[in-house]
C-alpha cells in the first residue's frame, strides 16, 4: 500500500513538475478550453499542448468532451481534491518515509563518540550530536522513576567523568527532570 502510495505521488509530482502544465492546470481551473486556445494563450504549437495535456490526463486531472471539430478539456476538481487530500493528510505523510532508518544518524553519532565499553570518548561540542548522545545515555534510566543525584552520578560516570555537565543538559534537553536532588527520566 505505502510502496503505491509512493509511486502514485511520484506520477503525480512529475506530471506537474513542469511550468507548462501547471499554467494549463491554472488556466483550466479558471475555464474549460481547447487545445487550439490553450496553445494560442501559451504561444505554444497545439501539438505541444495535445502532450502536455497527455501527462495531466494520465493522472486523471483533465478530461475531454467533444464539441464539435474541437475537444475541450476541463479540469477535475474532485480529482485535484483527492491529490491535495492524499499530499496533505497529516496521519499518512510519516508512511512516505516507510523503510527508512529514523536513528541512522544517532547510531552514527554515537558509533563516533563512543568506545567499545559504550563511555564516551569526548562530550560532543554541536547541539545536534550532543543531543544524540544524550538521548543514547537517556536510554540508561527508567520513565518515571526516581533516581537520587549519587545515583544518577554513578550511573554516567559509566559514560563520562564529567557527570555534572551531562546532568544539565540531559535536564536542559528535558530526557530528565530535577526537584531537588531527586532526577526523573521524562517520558
Amino acid at each position: 500500500m505505502i510502496d503505491r502510495t509512493n509511486s502514485q505521488l511520484l506520477v503525480f509530482f512529475s506530471a506537474l513538475s513542469d511550468a507548462t502544465r501547471l499554467k494549463i492546470v491554472g488556466l483550466l481551473a479558471q475555464d474549460d478550453f481547447s487545445v487550439e486556445e490553450l496553445a494560442e494563450m501559451l504561444a505554444l504549437r497545439p501539438s505541444t499542448v495535445s502532450h502536455h495535456l497527455s501527462k495531466l490526463g494520465k493522472i486523471g486531472l483533465v478530461s475531454a468532451r467533444a464539441e464539435s471539430y474541437y475537444n475541450v478539456y476541463h479540469l477535475n476538481t474532485d480529482v485535484l481534491s483527492m491529490w491535495a487530500g492524499m499530499i496533505l493528510d497529516e496521519d499518512k505523510l510519516p508512511d512516505l518515509a516507510d523503510g527508512v532508518d529514523i536513528d541512522a544518524y544517532d547510531k552514527k553519532v554515537i558509533a563516533d563518540y563512543t568506545r567499545e565499553d559504550g563511555s564516551l570518548k569526548t562530550i560532543p561540542s554541536r547541539r545536534k550530536k550532543l543531543e544524540a548522545v544524550l538521548r543514547y545515555i537517556a536510554r540508561e534510566f527508567v520513565a518515571g522513576a526516581d533516581y537520587p543525584e549519587s545515583e544518577v552520578n554513578r550511573i554516567l560516570r559509566g559514560f563520562h567523568e564529567d557527570t555534572a555537565t551531562l546532568r544539565r543538559e540531559l535536564v536542559g534537553m528535558r530526557l530528565m527532570s530535577r526537584t531537588g536532588g531527586v532526577y526523573r527520566r521524562t517520558p
